[in-house]
Parts: structure tokens; C-alpha cells; sequence
């Protein structure tokens, strides 16, 4: 019987690369804007520690509202401006970054007229629907035996999804990992999409998300502080790979009206 604890080693590129590793965040919503202002933390804090850090292209074609306001941070004079618009431009003056916005969405359709025709590193989902993950995943499977450079090889697919008090987040390796030999460790070379693992369930929810008209309205479907929770959770997570290069967890589940968290082990 294996009684070693399971561990996934990160690729040795996040930890030495030779260009900046490169990120696609896929939605601008509550969660996406708040993991772009942590993504942009770490960046910071990567290239202070002799990391090259990030480049980022942020993937979203809603616009703002006023129903955004509050739980995703915009401004008055920000409203009718696209999401990701909006939020690099303020990303790259507060950091000195050259961060990409994309008014349009990730998907089959337009993938071959997106940069680098969607390839990244990291791809990390912040989207409201059902059918968005699986459109990413079927995205993931197209290019995951693609020949490509080390600096445009895809790694690694962070998901994050919420409800009203509780949410998830679940990071895959889109190839299998090369895993140094351990005998400390059960090393873990493959950690599956939540497409794969959780196929059934996704499959019998409903898929909608209409946008809501006012703030308060927002509020009944998401807490206030939800996508501020996971979205620091899972940089967390995603920080954990970089500086210490291996994770035993790969994601969690969080329920803000328990106050609880549970981790997903590898």
C-alpha cells in the first residue's frame, strides 16, 4: 500500500524561464478583475525575486455597468467601456506593465484571430457558464500535442466558478508534467480538467447567466466578498508553484456563509 503523500511538481519552466510566463485570464467578471489586480501583486513580486515574471492578455467583450460597480471595482467614468479595456489600462499605469486587453471572447471561432492564436502558458478561466469551460477545454485539447517553443508550450488550466456563498477552484495540467523521482513523495505527473473529473455534474446544471440590472440584484446571486476569496485563494495557489515548485493540493472548495475551505489534493 502507497502511504506516501501525493505531490505534483511544477514544470521547471515557471520556476527558471527565459521569457516572462505568459497568461491568458479568460473573463473580466467579479472574479477575473479581482484575480488580475493579484496576478499583476505576483508579477511585481516574481521579478523583484530575479523571476521574469508575467505577460498577461485578459479575454472578456462585455462592457461595463452600473450593476458592476462595487463588486468588481470600476469607476462612473468607466462605465460603457469594455471590461478588459478598462482594467488594463488601469493594471499597466499602476504597474508599469504592457498587459493585453481583448474585447473578445475566448472561443473555437475566433481562436486562429486571437495573439498567439490563444496560446499561453496558463490559461485561467473566470467564466460564467457551463458551456464557456467546456468550449475552453475542447480549445486546450486542440493544442496540448501541438509542436511548440518552451516559451509557448500551454502548461497548466487554472478554473475558478462560483455561486452566491460558495466556489471552487481547480488547476490541471493540460501534458502530463515530468516528475523528478522521489521516495519522499508520490509524485503526480497528470492532474485532470474539472471537464473530465467533474463531467457529469456540469453536464445536469443549468447553464445561464443573465446580467443582472442593478447592484442589489447582483448581490442575490453572488455575496459581496466571494470572487475577492477565491481569487486570493488561487493566486495563493498559483504562488505556491512558483516560489516552492510543488503543491500537494490543486485546488479547494470555499463556502463563505460556513466560513469553510477544503482542499482538493493531488
Amino acid at each position: 500500500m502507497n502511504t506516501l503523500q501525493s505531490m505534483h511538481f511544477a514544470d521547471n519552466y515557471l520556476i527558471n524561464p527565459t521569457n516572462p510566463i505568459t497568461i491568458n485570464l479568460i473573463g473580466a467578471g467579479g472574479t477575473g478583475s479581482r484575480m488580475l489586480t493579484e496576478l499583476a501583486r505576483m508579477n511585481h513580486s516574481l521579478i523583484a525575486l530575479g523571476h521574469t515574471g508575467l505577460h498577461l492578455c485578459l479575454y472578456d467583450d462585455d462592457v461595463v455597468t452600473p450593476a458592476n460597480q462595487g463588486r468588481q471595482l470600476f469607476a462612473d467614468t468607466e462605465l460603457g467601456l469594455y471590461k478588459s479595456v478598462a482594467l488594463i489600462n488601469r493594471i499597466n499605469r499602476f504597474f508599469g506593465t504592457s498587459w493585453k486587453a481583448v474585447s473578445e471572447q475566448f472561443n473555437t471561432q475566433n481562436i486562429e484571430a486571437l495573439p498567439n492564436k490563444g496560446r499561453a502558458n496558463l490559461y485561467i478561466s473566470c467564466v460564467d457558464t457551463i458551456s464557456a469551460r467546456f468550449e475552453i477545454a475542447q480549445i486546450l485539447e486542440k493544442i496540448k500535442d501541438a509542436d511548440t517553443f518552451q516559451r509557448s508550450k500551454s502548461l497548466y488550466w487554472l478554473d475558478m466558478g462560483n455561486s452566491q456563498n460558495t466556489g471552487q477552484a481547480l488547476l490541471a495540467t493540460i501534458n502530463d508534467i515530468k516528475q523528478p523521482s522521489s521516495k519522499l513523495y508520490n509524485t503526480v505527473a497528470n492532474l485532470p480538467m474539472i471537464t473530465e473529473e467533474f463531467y457529469e455534474l456540469l453536464q445536469g446544471q443549468n447553464d445561464h447567466s443573465e446580467p443582472s440590472c442593478s447592484l442589489a440584484e447582483a448581490l442575490e446571486k453572488q455575496d459581496l466578498f466571494i470572487n475577492a476569496t477565491l481569487a486570493c485563494m488561487g493566486a495563493s495557489l498559483l504562488w505556491k508553484l512558483f516560489r516552492e515548485g510543488m503543491t500537494p493540493q490543486r485546488g479547494f472548495f470555499v463556502n463563505l456563509k460556513t466560513l469553510c475551505s477544503q482542499p482538493i489534493e493531488c
